[in-house]
């Protein structure tokens, strides 16, 4: 008969199974302000998306990719088989004294060919998306303790004019180069504010980490944010 393994003791002082705790993430918190610079409340934000190291690193790495498929790479030039002119030779080979030439699109005339020049190519840079997920979050929680994010309620209430906009921004202390950005719900307030120079809009399904970074305030519309928390919480 096949012998069978005796089962080994457990040490003493040592646990066999260890059982999987769920961790439960603390709260942190943002005053909501009214149009009027008003504190009306208090909403709660999820410490794995406001609360993460910063990574600088990865957040420079998420903006290169991000410049990086802003370009086109469209920039064209013509080689000498490409350009107009007569293949034909302009002048004889030997006996005038010159250089040897068979034509007039060679690259050192002038309107001939260019050498080596660029091409239309495909430039687009791709990052996983777990790794963007994560520099957008260290770039919102760098925000946050910086003390660069406001959340505003009630602006669906307000009449689309610009100056208006412009006013609110100033009430609740945003003079700086400022990023607003938008939920569903309040979708129409970037009629508003695409006009105002200094300030950015952007739907919270298009906010980038290059965008976060690049402005000094951001101003999330409370249904903004709250979509954007339980998009990044649930992937």
């Amino acid at each position: 008969m096949p012998r069978t393994k005796k089962p080994v003791p457990a040490k003493k002082g040592t646990v066999s199974k260890v059982s999987k705790v769920k961790r439960v993430p603390s709260k942190l918190s943002l005053p909501v302000l009214s149009p009027k610079g008003e504190k009306i409340g208090v909403i709660s934000l999820q410490e794995e998306v406001f609360g993460v190291a910063y990574n600088a690193q990865l957040i420079a790495q998420a903006v290169r990719v991000y410049q990086m498929n802003q370009r086109e790479g469209s920039a064209s030039t013509k080689t000498r088989g490409m350009v107009e002119g007569s293949t034909r030779k302009i002048y004889r080979q030997k006996g005038t004294g010159r250089a040897r030439h068979g034509g007039i699109r060679a690259p050192i005339f002038i309107g001939g060919g260019i050498t080596f020049g660029p091409q239309p190519r495909s430039i687009h840079k791709t990052i996983p998306k777990q790794m963007k997920k994560k520099a957008l979050e260290s770039a919102l929680s760098y925000k946050k303790g910086t003390d660069s994010i406001t959340v505003v309620d009630g602006l669906k209430d307000l009449p689309l004019k610009t100056k208006l906009f412009a006013q609110m921004l100033k009430t609740i202390g945003v003079s700086k180069r400022a990023l607003v950005v938008y939920g569903d719900e309040t979708k129409m307030i970037e009629r508003a504010l695409k006009n105002i120079r200094s300030v950015s809009v952007y739907p919270f399904s298009s906010l980038s980490v290059y965008e976060v970074m690049a402005h000094a305030n951001i101003v999330f519309t409370k249904d903004a944010l709250v979509s954007l928390v339980s998009k990044l919480t649930k992937e």
